[in-house]
């Protein structure tokens, strides 16, 4: 699962800040929802941050968005979809195959429960970005619409077996392009998937 990720402004994340800072979208939901742009620093479930996705015209573009679906009959929102199952969820499956996003990070977090709670900090081998695959939807609030995210998680890869039994859905640089295209069949791009990753506990 994934319920708290990190940002920071290193020179590979900034321009996403100051692509959703410069954002119109961003400027009226701050106003309306009453929520900052959370720009850096550990990231919490309802949290407003950049999201890269495609605009109307198929075109990569960073948008403000809050974390998790609100849901009809649940009491919060929903901040993760399965991978296993989004395409036949009611509430993901729309989403599914047409408004996939990508959520920049540093790393992401999880807890250990096994024996004591122990927090790890984890991302790709070799990378000091985590690029979290989600899906996006709109809703209204107040006769605004805004995009809210999910995050996709999936069954862990090698080590992290041993610290929780799932993980984001985590892409490359290189495969973000083909993981917003609404054109794409999702289902196609999960062998691109990042799976040698690296957990440090945190102290």
């Amino acid at each position: 699962m994934c319920c708290r990720y990190y940002t920071d402004l290193s020179p590979e994340l900034r321009p996403y800040v100051e692509a959703a800072k410069a954002s119109r979208l961003g400027r009226i939901m701050i106003e309306k929802l009453g929520k900052p742009l959370v720009t850096e620093g550990e990231v919490f479930p309802t949290n407003m941050v950049p999201v890269i996705a495609t605009d109307k015209n198929g075109r990569q573009q960073v948008f403000p968005m809050v974390w998790g679906f609100n849901i009809t009959g649940l009491n919060k929102p929903v901040v993760n979809a399965r991978v296993e199952t989004a395409y036949e969820k009611k509430s993901f499956k729309e989403a599914w195959y047409k408004r996939r996003c990508i959520i920049p990070a540093s790393w992401y977090y999880e807890w250990d429960h096994r024996e004591t709670i122990s927090k790890y900090s984890i991302q790709p081998s070799g990378s000091s970005v985590t690029y979290l695959a989600g899906i996006y939807q709109i809703q209204e609030y107040r006769n605004l619409k805004y995009p809210v995210f999910a995050v996709l998680t999936r069954e862990p890869a090698g080590e992290l077996k041993k610290i929780h039994d799932r993980m984001p859905l985590i892409f490359r640089s290189e495969s973000i392009n083909d993981w917003i295209d609404p054109d794409k069949k999702p289902e196609d791009l999960l062998d691109m998937a990042v799976t040698d990753l690296i957990a440090e506990k945190c102290v």
